[in-house]
């Protein structure tokens, strides 16, 4: 059962899924590229990183829609030219520190699906989706997990 306070002693890394397994775009990729990567993907959002590995932002599905609706300059023509990182986005996803509290975590995810997670120098290291935050609150009140604590 979780107890008033358990969940904040805990460490972002036990939620953390690392950039190896999650899909994310290059801001230097064209709109074309990006658009394939999200298909594929079959997410509505990915997180864009530079090619130093700095998060950028998340861009969604929607903000592809209103890049074409609202910047007239993106057109089938110059998808293969115009790069992702040029795209207005309607939404700044936060990202939240690797050595963040437990609190500042779970403030940005009850607005954000997932949580971009950098280090110190800002570079993405991974994710922490809202799912995960939940499915282990979940099992915890369920008996099926025991809330870890902090070495």
């Amino acid at each position: 059962m979780i107890k008033e306070g358990d969940l904040v002693k805990m460490n972002i890394l036990f939620f953390l899924t690392p950039k190896t397994d999650v899909a994310y775009l290059y801001d230097d990729y064209t709109i074309a590229q990006a658009l394939e990567t999200i298909w594929t993907s079959n997410y509505t959002a990915l997180p864009m990183i530079n090619r130093e590995g700095k998060y950028i932002g998340t861009v969604t599905e929607g903000d592809f829609l209103w890049g074409l609706l609202d910047q007239h300059d993106i057109n089938a023509d110059n998808i293969h030219v115009k790069k992702v990182g040029e795209l207005t986005r309607k939404v700044l996803h936060k990202p939240v520190s690797v050595s963040a509290k437990m609190e500042d975590l779970l403030t940005t995810a009850k607005d954000q699906n997932f949580v971009p997670v950098v280090d110190d120098n800002k570079v993405f290291i991974g994710i922490v989706t809202r799912k995960d935050i939940l499915q282990y609150c979940y099992d915890a009140m369920e008996g099926k997990t025991q809330i870890q604590q902090r070495a």
